[in-house]
């Protein structure tokens, strides 16, 4: 089942902070990690973003959403800090 969103809003799939660097380093956890996400749809009014982008968002205006065992979260684009 997909996701599809409404007017300016954008459905993505949150990506889960690394653990280790490439040369297998381990990293600590932070208290505040980036939220990003991967864009999985976006809405008719979006503007900027489009589905593969990956962004960083403000975390606290959002709306999580779990499906088939995936974690998903519904941004307005205006909530969208960045591309990556």
């Amino acid at each position: 089942m997909a996701i599809k969103p409404l007017s300016n809003r954008v459905v993505a799939k949150i990506e889960q902070p690394q653990e280790k660097t490439a040369s297998g380093l381990l990293l600590g956890t932070a208290k505040e990690a980036p939220a990003f996400a991967v864009v999985e749809s976006v809405g008719p009014d979006v503007k900027t973003i489009k589905k593969g982008d990956k962004i960083l968002y403000k975390e606290f205006s959002t709306n999580k959403v779990k499906l088939d065992d995936k974690e998903y979260i519904i941004v307005e684009e205006k909530d969208i800090l960045a591309t990556l």
